[in-house]
């Protein structure tokens, strides 16, 4: 069945231009206005989508060609908009950057094009004069595949730039949508990895995201907006479905006992994580209960296995270690079989020593600080069965951290990337290395995990 969901792309002509502020003001506004939004990111970026959900009431969303296939982009976009009158898609880098070495693949431009969506470019016009108009004119016609059906001037200084810079974009034919002032409500803060998650200034977002909704709704034409993106074609795609993939996996099918129980690291050390991974996980019978590290002295009741996903535990170290309770917990579980899968963060709360501060001391490593940013797409193949995925699996992941730990994998590896280099750690109960996955693309990874639970908790009794 055709679905035409009214949606539209936010995008830059590079990374700062505002698109996050642009993208998150207008969710927040279009709610405001009595609209049910969806907010969806393109690329694996955790953070951003955190600030739409305070904008949208409703899980952020992310559209990665390739985390998950050209093929569930639209499915994807399609469940996460499930409901909602209007999407909002925000775009990562400039429009047309894509994957290092791989063309504009997996770039906002691309994901425009495979749900059919119209584009308004947000342009940085600090600095900027009548020559902006010729940026415009190019970001236009560079693809014949897209359509920019409108532009948001960012950073205007004065009512008499704002002037010069409509009459110059006039003669390209987009329609300025608006035009922001530069004024602090604007901005959000920021550190080692890009913008700091809402929900670890929950506070904060509550005061700001008002006034943010005001100046987006006083300077944008939203009624041009909801015009543009209702004007959408329709979509010749199914939405996903969490149940379609436990097909792959055996899942909890004819066994008996209560549901498989998976503990979820959450608090403001564990913010990263995708959405689809819960509802896949509850689609193949488990119940999801999240704990957080910080404050919590052991995992939940009943707790059959562990996730612990990314965030930033190098800025809670100190506090981490303080929670001897939980440490202990942990590590005594993991000694005893319980099946864990760490991503990231997770790896490094796993490990001996984080910054000099101890931590659960599940693996045999050490972590620290490091001068450089790793960020990057990844291949990667498994060496080792794990409760994630068996060995010869090959997947598509991402690498995002300011991190480095030591040794760089055990005895048994987790992944061989594409350079050859092995890095993570693996066994029948154990994953935990630097790479995120996403379970969408991963068929089969849910049930495989609630199994490896399910062989633990027999083992137990």
């Amino acid at each position: 069945m055709l679905r035409s969901p009214a949606r539209l792309v936010i995008a830059g002509t590079r990374s700062g231009d505002g698109k996050t502020t642009v993208a998150t003001g207008l969710m927040s506004a279009l709610r405001a206005a009595g609209l049910r939004v969806s907010g969806h990111k393109v690329g694996p970026d955790y953070i951003d989508p955190s600030y739409h959900a305070a904008a949208t009431g409703r899980p952020g969303r992310n559209l990665d060609p390739w985390l998950t296939s050209e093929d569930l982009i639209a499915p994807l976009f399609l469940h996460g908009a499930e409901g909602a009158d209007i999407a909002v898609i925000e775009g990562v880098m400039g429009l047309f950057d894509g994957a290092s070495g791989r063309g504009d693949f997996a770039s906002t431009a691309h994901v425009a094009r495979l749900l059919d969506a119209p584009i308004i470019l947000v342009v940085s016009a600090g600095g900027a004069g009548r020559s902006i108009a010729a940026s415009v004119h190019g970001f236009a016609r560079y693809d014949p595949a897209l359509r920019i059906a409108g532009v948001v001037l960012n950073q205007v200084s004065s009512p008499r730039h704002e002037q010069i810079l409509r009459e110059a974009i006039a003669d390209t034919g987009i329609p300025v949508i608006g035009a922001l002032p530069a004024e602090a409500v604007l901005h959000t803060p920021s550190r080692h990895l890009g913008l700091v998650p809402a929900a670890e200034r929950a506070a904060d977002v509550r005061e700001w995201l008002p006034a943010l909704t005001a100046v987006i709704a006083g300077h944008l034409d939203i009624e041009l907006l909801t015009a543009i993106a209702r004007a959408a074609p329709p979509l010749a795609a199914a939405p996903w479905s969490a149940s379609l993939p436990a097909k792959a996996g055996a899942g909890t099918g004819g066994k008996s006992g209560p549901p498989i129980r998976l503990a979820v690291a959450g608090g403001p050390a564990f913010t990263f994580g995708y959405p689809e991974h819960r509802e896949l996980l509850a689609a193949a019978g488990a119940e999801v209960a999240e704990f957080d590290p910080l404050a919590d002295n052991a995992l939940p009741d009943g707790t059959d296995a562990l996730v612990i996903g990314g965030g930033f535990p190098e800025l809670y170290a100190a506090e981490l270690a303080a929670n001897d309770a939980m440490r202990a917990d942990i590590a005594g579980r993991a000694a005893a079989g319980m099946p864990v899968v760490a991503e990231c963060a997770g790896l490094l709360w796993l490990s001996r020593s984080l910054e000099g501060h101890p931590q659960c001391g599940v693996l045999a490593a050490t972590a620290e600080m490091s001068p450089k940013l790793t960020l990057a797409y990844r291949e990667a193949v498994a060496l080792t069965s794990s409760p994630l995925a068996e060995a010869g699996t090959v997947v598509r992941a991402h690498e995002f951290h300011r991190t480095m730990i030591q040794p760089a994998h055990g005895d048994s590896p987790a992944w061989r990337l594409h350079d050859s280099s092995e890095q993570g750690w693996a066994t029948e109960t154990l994953l935990a290395s630097y790479l995120h996955v996403h379970w969408a693309g991963l068929p089969g990874a849910a049930p495989r995990l609630i199994d490896a639970a399910m062989s633990a908790r027999a083992a137990r009794t």
